[in-house]
């Protein structure tokens, strides 16, 4: 989050030299007056003890609102708060933002609400250029109640672990939740399932949603589905970080995405159902007949073939048609392999054609045209060892018969020409 902000978060106000007018009379009724007065010392007084115990940040707004708690009653301003200039101004909006988040607050009459919400963010950590974007994606948070709302969700959260910066951060990521006492009981169930808050907030990047939906009609069910197909909460959370809207879609829909994934020949409490689940997550099924298609014409396979290719390697059907034809030309057309045999062994194509497939091939095949292989190694073993291994074995061993082979090796990885290697080279890089 930014630290500073081109627009300034608080007004200036006149020093102890400058003689201040004293305030028109009331215009409202004493009773309204008073009860005003009254909310206002509560919110003074608990940001105040709010500052002296949880850290530093008494802000300029603190000090604003502690030193007119000995001030009469307020009275609106007779031609109404000018709430667009007020966004500008004190909240760092843009004025397109501005216009367009006023239309939320046309009902506010004063700023004593807004400038006690501002105090309470600038005392979690929030600056100015923070607050900006804040009150843009949400500027009903303005009108939150900090004695009854934002203080009790604070100190939930802290009761729950999380510090002041990560209360920060997830206010930052999602201030609709944040205005909702809910956010407590809903992170208090997605904390162990995620398994971290790092974890939960790259959902939350991803899917802001995510604490605003019904735990009971929507999130509990799918969970519960996904555990009865075998899923543990691991499979779950790494499954949502990879489709962050699962876990908040309806659950018919998720119930139709584990069929679909068995129609691939990926059963319920196979180890390959979160990757498929992965794969057909928000897929219709003729774009995933589409694609089964283009597998099929692209590398050569019967339908056989291709259900075996899907089912070992389910994310085939997310890459790119100019990926999948790529590869394909160089497999089948310069390395020499059939396509039964890249169907039984689909995951080479999850691997990199320019920084892996490419230069493992032609270390072998340089190897083999100098006859300095004393057996020819499988390629799928080559290409899916560690690049250690790899090193260790077919280049270390070979330093004085092929001195340059090592540094031509790391050139091809890059995707450039080796100086070396006696054969062609194609730069196409995907």
């Amino acid at each position: 989050m930014a630290a500073h902000s081109h627009r300034p978060l608080f007004l200036s106000f006149p020093t102890h030299h400058t003689k201040i007018p004293p305030p028109p009379p009331p215009s409202l009724p004493p009773a309204a007056a008073a009860a005003m007065l009254r909310l206002r010392e509560r919110i003074v007084s608990h940001l105040l003890s709010f500052s002296s115990t949880s850290g530093p940040a008494i802000s300029p707004l603190h000090r604003l609102l502690s030193a007119s708690a000995a001030a009469g009653p307020i009275s609106p301003n007779p031609s109404g708060f000018a709430v667009e200039d007020y966004l500008v101004d004190t909240c760092g909006l843009t004025r397109p933002q501005a216009i367009k988040a006023s239309m939320k607050l046309s009902h506010l009459k004063t700023p004593a609400k807004p400038n006690a919400v501002l105090a309470f963010l600038s005392g979690l950590g929030l600056s100015g250029a923070d607050v900006a974007p804040v009150v843009a994606k949400d500027p009903q948070l303005l009108c939150a109640k900090v004695d009854k709302t934002l203080a009790p969700v604070v100190d939930g959260l802290t009761g729950l672990g999380l510090s002041r910066s990560d209360i920060a951060r997830l206010v930052f990521l999602t201030p609709g939740g944040f205005r909702r006492r809910a956010i407590v009981s809903r992170l208090q169930y997605y904390l162990p399932l995620f398994g971290s808050f790092d974890n939960l907030l790259r959902l939350l990047k991803c899917d802001s949603n995510l604490l605003s939906i019904d735990l009971d009609k929507v999130v509990k069910p799918n969970v519960a589905f996904l555990r009865e197909c075998g899923l543990g909460d691991c499979d779950i959370a790494k499954l949502c970080i990879r489709v962050p809207r699962l876990l908040t879609t309806n659950p018919e829909r998720v119930g139709a995405m584990v069929a679909c994934a068995e129609t691939l020949g990926v059963p319920r409490g196979s180890g390959m159902l979160r990757k498929a689940l992965q794969a057909v997550a928000f897929l219709s099924e003729e774009k995933i007949a589409a694609k089964v298609d283009y597998l099929k014409n692209t590398f050569r396979w019967s339908d056989a073939e291709a259900c075996v290719a899907v089912r070992k390697y389910p994310s085939v059907l997310r890459k790119s048609k100019e990926s999948l034809k790529r590869r394909s030309e160089f497999l089948v057309s310069e390395v020499g392999l059939e396509p039964v045999s890249i169907a039984h062994q689909p995951v080479v194509l999850s691997l990199s054609l320019e920084g892996r497939l490419r230069p493992r091939y032609y270390v072998i095949k340089f190897l083999k045209e100098n006859g300095l292989l004393h057996r020819d190694p499988s390629f799928f073993t080559a290409v899916k060892i560690t690049e250690k291994v790899f090193v260790e074995k077919l280049i270390s061993p070979h330093k004085e018969a092929a001195p340059h082979l090592a540094e031509d090796y790391a050139t091809a990885c890059k995707g450039e020409a080796p100086t070396n290697f006696i054969f062609r080279w194609t730069r196409n890089r995907l």
